[in-house]
């Protein structure tokens, strides 16, 4: 297998941009959000919560998703364990360990650190 070393010719740049509101509906702005107690996906209830644009239980049919939030914790606090069997392992310790391997490419039992004296073992994301 032999490789060639890019030359300046090999990068296209461009100055093109495309600008489009984040929120549905193609609204600029969200004024107020609001969740719900009833989770669409029961499967994924656990890891994270919906907010919506309409207040679900009013208006279930046109309220939509504008974005998730989920909280990690270290020793999974904040969530129910998966099982008897699995004491301590939770949604929460989940989300925090994958974030911990999938941001920083560490060992799962590492921790966040925010540039605080102290070593992060929550957040909310």
């Amino acid at each position: 297998m032999s490789f060639k070393i890019l030359d300046s010719e090999d990068f296209a740049f461009g100055v093109d941009s495309v600008a489009s509101p984040a929120w549905s509906s193609y609204s600029a702005s969200l004024t107020s959000f609001y969740t719900s107690s009833v989770q669409q996906d029961t499967t994924i209830d656990p890891y994270y919560t919906n907010v919506y644009n309409l207040n679900p239980a009013i208006s279930n049919t046109t309220a939509e998703i504008q974005f998730s939030v989920a909280y990690g914790d270290i020793g999974g606090s904040g969530s129910l364990w998966y099982s008897a069997a699995t004491p301590g392992l939770s949604p929460t310790k989940t989300i925090y360990k994958q974030f911990v391997n999938l941001l920083l490419g560490e060992d799962e039992n590492n921790f966040f650190d925010f540039e605080t004296s102290t070593p992060s073992k929550d957040f909310l994301l």
